[in-house]
């Protein structure tokens, strides 16, 4: 990826100085992908720092956590006051705060920048997310402008926020990946095992669900790799091993929806998806113990089953991206970013592995109400709930009863009807922990006040101290 960006730099006309610790890769990146470039070399940091213009902008793309602190520990007594370090790797939102905090104390401004895309998106237009220290954007923006994705001719970079607000909106961003990516796994299981449509069928299922509402990245491969097939003309997908990974941004966002009180239930079910995934010995061994219904096999019309699982697809992912929003509304809050949801909407529109139709739409519901507290309330994504609502009702019965799990799309209806409700059972939650911890609840008629009650009689009438989760 750092390779690729150093390439779609200089094909911009920028000139980079490329470094890697192991200075042979160095040689061989000129030797090869860089030649005929105005790609220069270096075997050093310090022989890197010597040829950059001031102020000197370094950019970092290492694996998150130690490895960047190292890095920046090294370059540090190289740089002079108002250079600029940027780290584009995937790194915790918190990590950024500390360190453009302690950076700026030393004269130096860091910028902590999401970049998506992948390899490809890396050499012909990422999408990026830069925060941290303003007085670094004038240096860094015509690079990063240049090189990012166009979508309508606007680049699919801007400044996001102060401190770790660029690597938390990607962190974001990388959350919904999980749910998108989770959903189509969930569309793939019921066409696979329910429908049993082949992998043609179901690869032209995908390419008729690209050219409509559900277009987007994620889509346009699922349907490349369903009907990819090995040498042997067997389809590929069928021979990987069902267990899956993460590299920590997933559960990184599913951890802050916790420490934020929002209910991201969608992505932290992609998240506990993938390590369910991973039990896959205890998983064989379960199968032949724990039975569920008789078939899976469904029974009815398949073309029109099909067709309600694109409408629960299509309803699902505007959930997930409704509680992505809503985490960045109360992290901004908690730190005091000024996000521009709409801008956020538009850098991920083109360049990213998200990227999708309707994120035009999440700007334009931005565009015309800024403090929008959630997106199903604005009204082209209630019409689009309202029209996909019988049909998600549909999938998500039919899995239950079939024994098809399908945790995304049913934490995604669960969390809208949660949503739409003006009554939750969290008055008898309340008088739970008050009867046994003495926790108090709010009465109806007096909010903001709290009381205790003694239940049993034997209890006394001092409360536990009142906290808010």
């Amino acid at each position: 990826m750092g390779q690729n960006l150093i390439l779609n730099m200089n094909d911009h006309g920028f000139v980079v100085c490329a470094f890697n610790r192991t200075v042979d890769k160095v040689d061989r990146f000129l030797a090869n992908e860089a030649k005929g470039t105005k790609v220069i070399g270096a075997h050093s940091l310090s022989e890197m720092v010597a040829t950059l213009k001031k102020p000197r902008r370094v950019m970092l793309l290492v694996k998150a956590g130690r490895p960047v602190d190292d890095f920046i520990d090294s370059l540090v007594p190289l740089l002079e006051k108002g250079d600029v370090i940027i780290d584009g790797g995937n790194s915790e939102y918190k990590d950024t705060i500390r360190r453009e905090r302690s950076l700026r104390e030393q004269g130096l401004y860091f910028v902590g920048s999401g970049v998506s895309g992948g390899e490809e998106g890396a050499r012909y237009g990422p999408s990026m997310m830069p925060g941290g220290a303003l007085e670094a954007w004038p240096h860094i923006k015509d690079i990063f402008q240049s090189i990012a994705a166009k979508v309508d001719g606007q680049p699919c970079c801007d400044w996001v926020g102060p401190e770790g607000a660029g690597h938390f909106v990607k962190m974001v961003h990388n959350g919904i990946e999980y749910g998108d990516m989770q959903l189509i796994c969930e569309a793939y299981h019921l066409m696979k095992s329910a429908l049993g449509l082949s992998h043609t069928e179901m690869s032209q299922v995908l390419d008729d669900w690209n050219k409509g509402e559900l277009s987007s990245f994620l889509i346009e491969i699922t349907r490349d790799i369903v009907k990819f097939t090995d040498p042997d003309g067997q389809p590929l997908l069928e021979k990987i091993r069902d267990t899956a990974g993460q590299k920590g941004t997933g559960k990184w966002t599913a951890i802050s929806s916790l420490e934020y009180g929002i209910p991201l239930t969608l992505i932290g079910e992609a998240v506990y998806a993938r390590c369910l995934s991973s039990l896959k010995d205890e998983r064989v061994a379960a199968s032949k113990v724990l039975k569920g219904p008789a078939s899976n096999q469904f029974q009815g019309d398949k073309k029109l089953f099909t067709s309600h699982i694109q409408k629960a697809l299509y309803a699902s992912k505007i959930v997930s991206y409704a509680q992505g929003f809503m985490l960045m509304r109360e992290a901004a809050k908690q730190f005091g970013w000024k996000l521009n949801m709409g801008g956020i909407a538009l850098m991920w529109r083109g360049g990213c592995i998200i990227r999708s139709a309707f994120l035009g739409n999440i700007k334009d519901a931005f565009d015309k109400k800024p403090d929008l507290s959630n997106l199903l309330l604005d009204a082209f994504f209630k019409k689009a709930i309202d029209d996909a609502q019988d049909s998600w009702r549909k999938v998500v019965t039919t899995a239950i009863t079939l024994g098809i799990p399908t945790p995304t799309f049913s934490s995604a209806l669960a969390f809208f009807d949660g949503y739409r409700s003006d009554w939750l059972p969290a008055n008898l939650l309340q008088a739970q922990r008050d009867y046994f911890g003495a926790h108090t609840y709010e009465l109806q008629a007096e909010p903001g006040k709290f009381v205790h009650t003694n239940w049993t009689g034997h209890g006394g009438s001092v409360s536990s101290t009142t906290y808010q989760v």
